[in-house]
């Protein structure tokens, strides 16, 4: 195994997040499912947005965000997503690459960059609408071989397991990435996610993922069963596994091990957008460069408890600072 050069490359949607608040009547006149993201065609998103208070738009994406917040963390990271030729791609492109981030798009002749509304009720909870756009047309070819041979972990977002071209290329990177003596690792992303491609991902899970990532919801719908089955199952299944449990921390498996993280306090939770994804973010950073299981975890939780405190998915202070105020860094 060659040295890597990257600590992660992710794989996902390249979205551009535009977030409103709204309350609990917005979204049950809108049909919008509270805490989940559902995909929505162009028009329902117009309908949306023209219904909805002022907003704002920032470049968004699950394994976009982990990746923004390993760069925080002082890693190395790469993104492989898929952007239109349009304003939005641009500046999708742009700000991640601002961060540090090598990003690299599939080829794009045509179609719309992936754009996701985020409605923030006033309990911080955040309910996703998303148009997928040209990450839909995301397939093997779009891969960087190279840039995915190059990392010491490649870390797949859950959300792009969808049409056949993208499960093809989950295949084809997990595979690289193992040839190159590389983990694997997998957000299941969204517990809508699952139920959808249950078997699929649970076969895929079985044929070498080496790190899985997941809460509470998408945890036992993977495996249709209460908290304390599924954690015993999904032990079996992966060599390392780590569950957030919003307010109850998170718990990390690993080799017969259960470690118990709790959360760092926040005076005020704004919005959960993108806790789950910084959480891996810490929590990979602290896996690539070696650091003990429960450092991983703490780094998660105090990525995730940054992310919460003010709207927006990407770290608004740098985590490598934090980090070290807390001692987990030197």
């Amino acid at each position: 195994m060659t040295a890597s050069r990257c600590d992660v490359v992710g794989i996902g949607n390249a979205i551009v997040d535009i977030i409103g608040r709204c309350d609990d009547a917005f979204l049950a006149k809108h049909g919008a499912p509270k805490g989940h993201m559902r995909l929505v065609d162009p028009t329902a998103l117009m309908a949306l947005y023209n219904d909805m208070g002022p907003g704002i738009e920032i470049s968004g994406g699950s394994a976009a965000n982990t990746i923004a917040a390993i760069a925080s963390f002082g890693g190395t990271a790469g993104f492989i997503g898929k952007v239109g030729p349009d304003d939005f791609g641009t500046t999708f492109a742009h700000d991640i690459r601002a961060q540090g981030v090598t990003f690299v798009s599939g080829a794009a002749n045509d179609g719309a960059t992936s754009r996701s509304l985020i409605l923030v009720t006033p309990d911080g909870e955040r309910t996703m609408n998303t148009y997928l756009g040209i990450s839909t047309d995301f397939k093997p070819g779009d891969l960087d071989a190279d840039l995915i041979r190059s990392a010491n972990i490649i870390y797949l977002e859950g959300y792009l397991f969808d049409g056949p071209d993208a499960k093809a290329a989950f295949r084809s990177a997990a595979a690289l990435a193992r040839d190159a003596g590389r983990r694997v690792a997998l957000t299941l992303s969204d517990s809508f996610c699952v139920d959808r491609h249950r078997a699929e991902l649970l076969a895929f899970i079985r044929s070498g993922v080496d790190v899985l990532f997941a809460n509470e919801s998408e945890l036992t719908a993977l495996y249709e069963t209460d908290f304390d089955t599924a954690i015993a199952a999904v032990a079996k299944d992966v060599p390392l596994a780590t569950v957030t449990r919003s307010a109850h921390g998170s718990v990390i498996l690993a080799g017969g091990d259960r470690l118990t993280i709790p959360v760092y306090p926040v005076a005020t939770v704004v919005d959960t957008t993108g806790a789950g994804d910084l959480y891996a973010g810490g929590f990979l950073f602290g896996l690539a460069r070696g650091l003990p299981l429960e450092t991983c975890g703490k780094l998660g939780c105090l990525a995730a408890s940054e992310i919460i405190s003010h709207i927006g998915a990407r770290p608004q202070a740098r985590l490598a600072d934090l980090a070290r105020q807390h001692g987990l860094l030197i």
